[in-house]
């Protein structure tokens, strides 16, 4: 008989996942009899033979003092994230709802440090650090100390300006108004690709194309990298920010428009990123494994 093991469908701003906790033991079992998961990640994200998600969120406890969980991120096609801001706000939840911790104010543990995330009024902030904007910290090839600000990114057909930002996991910020690029009506998925898996970046790069309506207010496509387009994106919300303040275009805290919704984001002074929105779950159910 096919061991059960239970999940729960979750997303933020519909960027999807399903999520898997391995606080209690036999959850914790069934999973640790998976032999290769990212074949197991890949099934289940399928949209037609498997659930369907963007990615698998593991929330396992942490071994860090202090820390309430902790966070792995699989992507759809299998490899494995850094960080993700809708991911963290639904492992948040998902470790209130089964009142893994009852504090409002969680420390979770990532594989890019430790992100604070305060619950109310069914939105998330997560404080997601200090962005990297050097190249050692994003990473991407080039003078290790320097930083790639409005820098011309040799493509097939085209050149393209790019703004790198490491949230974690690395990003090539976009702005459409200036690559002559119409937000609504491109093909994302050839110039996103193709920026993804460009050798300047050694660990693949999310690609975020913005659109800035305001000082305050920008609309944001995302290509994920290892996922393809999302409806939503945190950690490129963030650096869509952060960029849109070194190339002058917005203030320091902006309205983001995905597809998906809306998030809010600040930069403070203190150069910390903060993100803010919200996490919704769907179902939950087992699976046979």
């Amino acid at each position: 008989m096919a061991a059960q093991l239970k999940f729960s469908k979750m997303h933020g701003l519909g960027n999807d996942y399903v999520v898997i906790g391995l606080f209690d033991s036999s959850n914790r079992r069934v999973f640790e009899g998976i032999s290769d998961l990212k074949s197991f990640a890949r099934n289940v994200c399928d949209r037609h033979f498997g659930i369907g998600a963007d990615g698998v969120l593991l929330a396992l406890p942490s071994g860090k003092k202090g820390c309430d969980a902790r966070m792995r991120i699989i992507n759809a096609d299998g490899s494995e994230a850094e960080m993700c801001g809708n991911g963290i706000r639904c492992i948040a939840k998902f470790v209130t709802d089964n009142a893994y911790s009852k504090s409002r104010e969680l420390n979770i543990e990532t594989a890019s440090g430790i992100k604070r995330i305060v619950a109310a009024n069914g939105m998330f902030r997560v404080d997601m650090g200090s962005p990297g904007l050097i190249r050692k910290e994003i990473p991407m090839n080039g003078n290790a100390e320097s930083k790639a600000i409005n820098e011309a990114l040799q493509l097939k057909y085209r050149k393209i300006r790019i703004t790198a930002v490491s949230m974690g996991n690395p990003h090539a910020v976009v702005f459409t108004d200036g690559a002559n690029i119409d937000l609504g009506a491109f093909d994302i998925e050839e110039l996103g690709k193709e920026i993804e898996n460009h050798p300047v970046f050694p660990k693949k790069a999310n690609v975020e194309f913005v659109h800035v309506i305001s000082n305050s207010e920008i609309e944001l496509r995302v290509w994920e990298r290892g996922v393809g387009e999302t409806l939503a994106c945190g950690t490129g919300a963030c650096a869509s920010v952060v960029a849109s303040v070194l190339n002058e275009l917005t203030g320091r805290k902006v309205k983001i428009c995905l597809k998906g919704g809306e998030l809010t984001v600040d930069w403070a002074k203190d150069s910390h990123v903060c993100l803010t929105g919200p996490a919704t779950s769907v179902f939950s159910g087992t699976l046979q494994v």
